[in-house]
Order: structure tokens, then C-alpha cells, then sequence
């Protein structure tokens, strides 16, 4: 049986959307493979040694985190947002200046980071965040689906 026109278009658009989604994939491996890479250097390494401990202890949004936070910003916290553009303080306008990569990245570095707490839950991470950075609706809704698809939430 002979193909169609229209079946072969189809696939020659099925093709070229894999590659760019490949694209994609690509870019979040490298961007796995260098994850907060700044953390072990010599302008971060001291400080993430000292309060990395004490923030598993607090529970994520409280006072006690704000304070661990504050104690970070007098130290090597600004090199790390500069290094690493996953965080929202890394861009002038936030979440607004982000790309779609960067907020992968950014929601997994979140998950992540519910790991290290005792009583970490990325739900409530992800309402403490909508406020903390302004989030608007529709993309903290979507933040939390992904979550969920993904079992993280």
C-alpha cells in the first residue's frame, strides 16, 4: 500500500517535532550536568557547609528559614543567584524574564530541595513560592500540575 501525501507530511511533521523536542532534552541534561555547580567553588562552598545543616532543620517559608536565608545574603548567596539563572532572583524581573527550561529546572531544584528538609512537601512550597516570587495564577496552577503528573506533589 502506498503511502499518501498526507501521511507522509504527517510524518515528516511527527519527525521534526521529536527533533525539536530533542532540542529541549538536551538542554536540560546539560543543564543537569552543571546543576548549581557554584555551590562547591571557593565563594560558595564555606557558606553552603555552614547553613546547608541548619536549613533541613527549619521548615521551608517559616521565620527560621528567613533567618538561615538572611544569614546566606551577607555571605555568598548573591554569587549563587548571579551563577544560576534556575533561581528567580537570577533575572531583573523574576519569574517573568525565565524560560520554560529554566523553570523545569527550577521546580525540580524545588523537589529537590523538599528532600533535604525533614517535613519538605513541594505543595506547600509551591503556595509558599506563588507569593514569595509573585507567580501569576496560571503558571503556579501549571507549576502544580507538572508536580503532580510527575508524583512530586
Amino acid at each position: 500500500m502506498t503511502e499518501t501525501k498526507n501521511t507522509a507530511e504527517t510524518r515528516k511533521h511527527i519527525a521534526q517535532v521529536g527533533k525539536l523536542l530533542h532540542v529541549i532534552v538536551k538542554e536540560l541534561l546539560d543543564r543537569a550536568d552543571v546543576h548549581d555547580d557554584s555551590k562547591l567553588g571557593p565563594v560558595e562552598a564555606a557558606m553552603f557547609e555552614r547553613v546547608t545543616h541548619r536549613l533541613a532543620t527549619t521548615t521551608y517559608g517559616t521565620p527560621e528559614y528567613a533567618a538561615c536565608l538572611e544569614d546566606m545574603k551577607a555571605d555568598a548567596l548573591p554569587h549563587h543567584y548571579a551563577h544560576n539563572r534556575h533561581h528567580p532572583e537570577h533575572h531583573k524581573n523574576g519569574i517573568e524574564d525565565m524560560t520554560l527550561i529554566d523553570l523545569v529546572e527550577m521546580l525540580a531544584d524545588w523537589k529537590a530541595a523538599t528532600m533535604r528538609h525533614n517535613d519538605g512537601d513541594l505543595a506547600k512550597s509551591l503556595e509558599h513560592n506563588e507569593t514569595r516570587f509573585g507567580i501569576p495564577p496560571t503558571l503556579a496552577k501549571i507549576l502544580g500540575n507538572t508536580a503532580r503528573e510527575l508524583g512530586w506533589a
